[in-house]
């Protein structure tokens, strides 16, 4: 892996990490009705908004890194691949073609006696081919 592919890397976990962290964090709605009856969010740290804005945007802000830097990486990994086919590397032998032509011949010729039985003709009028 390059050193930008690392980077890329690195950035989407901490993205993922983070985008868990700030959905954790987050209210749901029905959290917001006691600040509907004044329990005092107007003195908050975050202003009379609350935190809501604050970790709605910093999850879009992750959430979009984290699918940037995932087609980064999938766009690499389908850029450098090999443009050969799944069996190109592969080597047939002359000993299983040849077994499996033996082996098509034998259940042919079982498949015949069966067949040749079962109509009724003995082996003895049977003429060899």
């Amino acid at each position: 892996m390059t050193g930008i592919m690392v980077f890329i890397t690195v950035v989407q976990i901490i993205s993922a990490i983070a985008i868990i962290i700030l959905v954790l964090l987050q209210h749901g709605k029905g959290a917001d009705m006691g600040a509907a009856f004044g329990s005092g969010a107007s003195g908050s740290l975050f202003g009379a908004s609350g935190t809501s804005n604050f970790l709605s945007r910093m999850t879009a802000i992750a959430a979009g890194l984290f699918f940037v830097c995932t087609l980064l990486l999938a766009f690499n990994a389908n850029n450098g691949a090999n443009k050969a086919g799944v069996l190109d590397g592969y080597k047939a032998s002359t000993t299983n073609a040849a077994s499996v032509s033996s082996a098509v011949v034998s259940t042919e010729a079982s498949a015949n006696a069966a067949a040749s039985a079962s109509s009724g003709q003995s082996k003895a009028n049977q003429i060899p081919q």
